[in-house]
C-alpha cells in the first residue's frame, strides 16, 4: 500500500511538473499575436529586444527598406542623404534594398535579411508579428500633423459618380496587406454600403498604388482605392494631372508608413538609429524634395500600441490573422 502511493505521488508531481511548466513558461514569455519566437513582457505588443547578448545581431552592413507603394528606384534617390546621414551615427554601411512586394519586405526582415525598413500602414501589423518589427517613429509635417485618408477614385465621365455606382464595375485594390489599398476599403464597402468584391463588382490588383492611379488616369481601371498621399506626391511630380482622377470617397485619417529595426539588433545599434531618424535635417535634401510633395518634413515619435489601434479595428473587421506562414 505505501508503494502504491509513493508511485501515485511521483505519478502525479510528474503530471504536475508538465502541466505548470509551460504555463511558467507562458507567464514568462507572454507575447499575444506575436509569433512564438518573441516576447512582450511590457505589453506593448511589440517584440522585446532579446535578454541575452548571444541573441543580438550586430552587422558591418545595415540594410534599409521602404514600402513599395511606387516604383523603387524612385525612393533610391529619394532617401540617398538620410542613408548617408544613417551611415555617419551608426558607423555602419547602409544599403538601399529595393523591394517589389510587402510579402517580400516582411520576408526578408523575418529572415534576417533586413535591419531597418519602413512599412506601410497595413503591413505593420503582420511585420510587428510576423518578423520582429520595432516601429518607433512616423513621418509628420512641420506642424506634427501626420497621416493620410484612404479615397476611391474614377476618371472624369466614368458614370461613376458615387460608391454605389461602383456596382458592376472594376474597382483596383493595390495588395492584400496594404490598409487603403484594400483592407479599409474591403471593411468601409462591405459595413456601409454592404458591398463585396465578385458579387457586387469585380476586384483586380494591380500590386501597387502608383499602378491604381495610374490604371485609372489612363482609364483601364473603372476606379481604385489609394492612398492620398500618393496620388499627391504624383502630382506634384508631373506624374498625372490632378483632373485626370476625380475622388468619389475620402476616409478618416489613418497613421502612413511606419519606421523602425528588426527586435534583435543590439541596443545600443537599435538607439544610434533612432538618434539619426529624429537628429536628421531635412533642409535641403532628397527626403524633403520628396516627401514634402506631401507636406511631410520630420520625424516624429510614434508607437505601435496606440498609433495602429485603427488599423488592428480594420483587420479585426476583416477576419485578419498575424499568423506567420
Amino acid at each position: 500500500m505505501h508503494l502504491r502511493r509513493r508511485v501515485l505521488g511521483t505519478v502525479f508531481g510528474a503530471l504536475a511538473l508538465v502541466l505548470t511548466g509551460p504555463v511558467w513558461a507562458a507567464e514568462d514569455c507572454p507575447r499575444g499575436d506575436l509569433d512564438e519566437r518573441f516576447c512582450d513582457r511590457d505589453g506593448d505588443l511589440v517584440a522585446d529586444i532579446p535578454t541575452d547578448p548571444a541573441e543580438w545581431v550586430d552587422p558591418d552592413t545595415l540594410i534599409f527598406a521602404y514600402t513599395p507603394v511606387e516604383d523603387p528606384a524612385v525612393y533610391r534617390e529619394a532617401w540617398s542623404d538620410f542613408l548617408d546621414y544613417l551611415e555617419k551615427v551608426t558607423g555602419k554601411k547602409v544599403v538601399f534594398f529595393p523591394v517589389e512586394s510587402n510579402a517580400a519586405q516582411i520576408e526578408a526582415m523575418r529572415s534576417g535579411r533586413l535591419h531597418i525598413a519602413g512599412f506601410n500602414t497595413g503591413s505593420n501589423p503582420l511585420a510587428v508579428n510576423c518578423a520582429g518589427f520595432r516601429p518607433f517613429t512616423i513621418m509628420a509635417g512641420d506642424d506634427g500633423s501626420f497621416g493620410y485618408e484612404m479615397e476611391i477614385i474614377t476618371y472624369p465621365g466614368s458614370g461613376i459618380e458615387k460608391v454605389e455606382d461602383i456596382r458592376g464595375r472594376t474597382l483596383a485594390f493595390t495588395s492584400p496587406t496594404s490598409n487603403s489599398g484594400f483592407k479599409a476599403p474591403s471593411a468601409i464597402l462591405k459595413a456601409d454600403f454592404d458591398m463585396i468584391p465578385d458579387r457586387d463588382f469585380k476586384a483586380v490588383f494591380s500590386g501597387k498604388h502608383d499602378n491604381s492611379i495610374l490604371g485609372v488616369a489612363n482609364k483601364d481601371y473603372d476606379a481604385a482605392s489609394i492612398a492620398n498621399s500618393v496620388r499627391d506626391r504624383m502630382v506634384r511630380r508631373g506624374v498625372i494631372e490632378a483632373d485626370q482622377v476625380v475622388t468619389i470617397y475620402k476616409s478618416q485619417t489613418f497613421p502612413t508608413t511606419g519606421f523602425g529595426v528588426v527586435y534583435n539588433l543590439a541596443p545600443e545599434l537599435q538607439e544610434k538609429i533612432k538618434e539619426a531618424f529624429f537628429t536628421f535635417d531635412w533642409e535641403g535634401t532628397s527626403l524633403q524634395e520628396e516627401f514634402s510633395k506631401s507636406g511631410e518634413s520630420q520625424f516624429i515619435p510614434m508607437n505601435y500600441k496606440d498609433f495602429w489601434a485603427v488599423i488592428r479595428k480594420i483587420d479585426k473587421a476583416n477576419n485578419v490573422s498575424y499568423a506567420c506562414k
